[in-house]
């Protein structure tokens, strides 16, 4: 007798209101290491239904019941049994099966009119959350999340901001406003329990994302993932997964001083030692202080080192003011980012009576080069370029950046495998800051060109230098530019983003420029206002990198400041501040003096970086002598040389020396044209649309530095010719499309197309530098400009050229770039 569910609906039995209602699975169950599933799956069970035909083999394929073939032998598995019995044998197989999933219909029916709670399930083990770890405040840290009986981390590879605003519901805050990688917060211990985790953002229960499944990890605790919770918590919310901050937790610290001379001057290098405790600050204890505590705490305020302090002075001025301890017996290592991490203990009770023999601690510290005041500061600065071979680029504010070092005399940059805090620790100490705040990984700050010199950096946190730590050379095989390891460091305050503000933008990130000067608040002139100056007023107001300079702000004109305060500002572009600029002083002069003629800005977190891909230039470069009746386009847009005006067209050449050039974008953000497509200027000619009127400047130079020939190339079509494995190009030229350069592509600008050359005609034999700029008139932002200048050594005998070392202009150590043929060429596209 063949069997067909359909025809036998009317005979089940019905176990409920409904009747026992069931629906079989669409595909195969995946595994864990399959592909993700939900949480949910090993909490609650599956709730599409019980698997076919026992819960228990839920592991594999779900099979709808199948009719026996009438040519099939019958009872094939179990042997031969007579018909009869075999009908029998199936009636009662129906039977059970249906008593089977009545009960399993009942009970999915009772779990799912009980409502699950935001942080807890009804059914299965009962999961809890907290934060820990060090540094941090009560609504950051490491996720942990209690399964199966035990504490265990979640990994944080894929994870996201959606992932931590479930996780921050669950511990009673509204949402997340960030995510920390790689054990910013320590590693933890235990399990490993949640990896690949992929939640949406609006799911009440971790447990509702998927993921690889509980336990299934292939991660190290140097890959706990963190949250950064916002400060405020869910209305009513009641739940055991409440964390409050950590009785040995210390959140924030400070330096007062006590010294009338100091009190007005920044940055702040000595004074008392204080804690935040409750609404006000306590002081710690001195009893078996030592320089080791103040290393630490003096990196904290963002300073290299430590020096001794006249403790006899401070404690007749301490004696009589009325003291609060909190902390006491300090035991720090000295290599500790941050003094919670440094063995201590809390007075209890009533402290007024506490540290007696004792005394608060005091601590001076000394600045690195670029906070220290007076003559010293040159002679400091001086010393510490001879012979750096660490630097940071690519970061908006000072103090983070990309790490690069220096190694057989060209820049190269750090793989992030291990990278930690105490590693990145010795390079901000060792460029003159404090402690890190961050070790970066993955690209954060930029991808490098170049070679990768070091992998697996394991420094202590006592070393002088990042040289002296142990680490791997690299293999090809090892690490990519993508892996790039940044640092951001602590840095001294200083009040500089207490002298600027923004206002009547749409955003928080744009306005008009107003500066303090004196206790007057007034506008900045924005005649010669740029990127640079721009990007300068970004980093002052904390805002990272400048999106654009704007010129006229009539519609940001919602301040009551009228009065212009600041004129003829000129910025290298790496100032930490304005006042720190070339400007008029005193003497305004300004030829538009209305606010709405004042500097603007448009701030971002991200920017782009181009550099030129050097390599290809050397490889492509040659000379070609082109009949003057094919450069009539090229002539029209400026791209020959002023000679070319006297020849006899169209008879005659123009003798050119022709190159490729690759543009890659390996920065954060797109690179975009400043004017959008409304402007752009049509060429009939060439027949295509000018974006920007000069994208690149191409320059043959004399070794002394003389230009004995130059070339331009407006942008006429920026677009992604090629890009990495993972990414999609977005701009593309055709069909009046959008124009720009997306991050992780490139555009490639091919020899043979017009004004891809510098026209050598008038050029005499010799040897001479080929120097090319990208961006050269800063039209747009981007977040390293020292690394858009290429050179070449070049050498032309009157009718060859030989292209060789060719560099990206800040590729190559100091001493290097002396033996360059004499004459180093523009190392950047600043003009100091």
């Amino acid at each position: 007798m063949g069997f067909d569910a359909g025809s036998r609906s009317a005979q089940r039995p019905r176990c409920g209101p409904g009747g026992a209602r069931w629906r079989g699975r669409a595909g195969p169950s995946r595994g864990p290491r399959a592909g993700r599933q939900p949480l949910s799956a090993g909490l609650r069970g599956r709730r599409e239904g019980p698997s076919w035909p026992h819960p228990a083999a839920s592991a594999g394929p779900a099979e709808q019941p199948r009719s026996p073939s009438p040519s099939a032998p019958a009872g094939r598995d179990r042997g031969a049994r007579p018909v009869s019995a075999m009908r029998s044998s199936s009636a009662w197989a129906w039977q059970e099966l249906l008593a089977l999933l009545c009960s399993v219909w009942l009970w999915v029916g009772a779990a799912q009119r009980t409502g699950p709670t935001p942080t807890a399930q009804s059914q299965g083990p009962k999961l809890k959350f907290r934060l820990a770890g060090y540094p941090r405040k009560h609504n950051e840290g490491r996720i942990e999340v209690f399964y199966n009986e035990e504490w265990g981390t979640i990994c944080d590879d894929d994870f996201t901001l959606a992932n931590a605003h479930v996780l921050c519901r669950h511990l009673g805050f509204v949402a997340a406003t960030g995510w920390a990688h790689s054990a910013k917060y320590g590693k933890g211990v235990g399990r490993v329990w949640l990896d690949n985790v992929n939640c949406g953002g609006s799911e009440k229960s971790i447990v509702d994302c998927r993921s690889r499944g509980w336990g299934n990890s292939d991660c190290s605790h140097e890959e706990d993932a963190g949250v950064i919770c916002k400060d405020e918590r869910i209305p009513g919310y009641m739940d055991s997964n409440i964390i409050e901050a950590e009785q040995n937790q210390v959140e924030e610290l400070r330096l007062r001083p006590v010294v009338s001379g100091s009190r007005k001057r920044l940055p702040v290098t000595e004074g008392v030692v204080e804690v935040r405790y409750k609404e006000g600050w306590a002081q710690i204890c001195d009893e078996g202080w030592n320089h080791k505590n103040s290393r630490v705490v003096c990196g904290m305020m963002g300073f290299p080192a430590e020096k001794k302090v006249n403790r006899n002075f401070y404690k007749l001025y301490l004696e009589r003011q009325q003291l609060s301890y909190r902390l006491h017996s300090v035991a720090c290592t000295g290599n500790e980012v941050h003094i919670s991490m440094c063995p201590f203990e809390f007075y209890k009770g009533n402290a007024t009576a506490a540290c007696k023999g004792g005394m608060p601690a005091v601590v001076s510290c000394k600045p690195g080069p670029l906070f220290t005041t007076g003559s010293a500061l040159k002679k400091k600065k001086q010393g510490q370029q001879q012979g750096q071979r660490v630097r940071l680029k690519g970061g908006a504010k000072a103090g983070e950046g990309r790490v690069e070092v220096l190694k057989n005399s060209e820049w190269g940059t750090i793989c992030d495998d291990r990278w930690n805090l105490l590693t990145a620790s010795v390079v901000c100490r060792e460029l003159g800051f404090g402690s890190a705040k961050e070790a970066l990984t993955g690209a954060r700050m930029g991808q490098g060109m170049g070679p990768i010199h070091m992998n697996e950096v394991q420094c202590t946190g006592s070393e002088k230098s990042l040289w002296s730590c142990p680490y791997k050379n690299i293999t090809a095989e090892d690490c990519k530019h993508s892996e790039d390891a940044g640092v951001r460091c602590n840095i001294p305050y200083m009040g500089y983003e207490t002298m600027i503000r923004i206002v009547g933008g749409r955003t928080p990130t744009e306005g008009r420029v107003e500066v303090k000067r004196g206790s007057k608040w007034g506008t900045v002139c924005s005649e010669g206002w740029t990127t640079k100056e721009a990007m300068v007023a970004c980093r002052q107001l904390g805002l990272g990198y400048s999106l654009h300079a704007v010129t006229e702000t009539w519609y940001w004109d919602a301040s009551n400041v009228t009065e212009m305060v600041l004129s003829g500002v000129r910025c290298a572009g790496h100032e930490m501040a304005l006042s720190h600029c070339q400007h008029h002083g005193n003497s305004l002069n300004c030829k538009k003096m209305g606010t709405h003629f004042a500097a603007g800005v448009i701030c971002s977190e991200t920017a782009s970086d181009l550099l030129l891909h050097a390599p290809l230039v050397q490889e492509t470069a040659y000379i070609e002598d082109r009949p003057l009746h094919m450069l009539y386009c090229a002539a029209e847009e400026n791209c020959l040389s002023s000679t070319a005006r006297n020849a006899n067209w169209p008879y005659g050449h123009r003798r050119l020396l022709r190159f490729s050039s690759q543009i890659h974008n390996h920065g954060r953000a797109d690179f975009r044209p400043k004017a959008g497509r409304h402007s752009w200027v049509w060429h009939e000619c060439h027949r295509h649309y000018h974006s920007m009127d000069i994208f690149t400047h191409y320059d043959l130079l004399t070794p002394n530095g003389s230009k004995v020939a130059e070339g331009h190339k407006a942008s006429f079509c920026l677009e992604d010719t090629e890009c990495q494995e993972d990414v999609a190009k977005r701009y593309e030229c055709a069909n009046f499309g959008e124009q720009g350069i997306t991050v992780g592509c490139w555009d490639l600008y091919r020899h043979d197309i017009d004004c891809q050359w510098i026209d050598i005609t008038d050029v005499r034999p010799g040897n001479y530098i080929l120097q090319v700029v990208i961006n050269p008139n800063y039209e747009v932002a981007e977040s390293d400009f020292t690394n858009n200048a290429m050179k070449c050594n070049c050498k032309y005998d009157g009718h060859r050229i030989w292209v060789h070392n060719c560099h990206i202009g800040d590729a190559f150590s100091e001493e290097a770039n002396k033996r360059f043929e004499q004459y180093p060429g523009q190392l950047n596209n600043q003009i100091v």
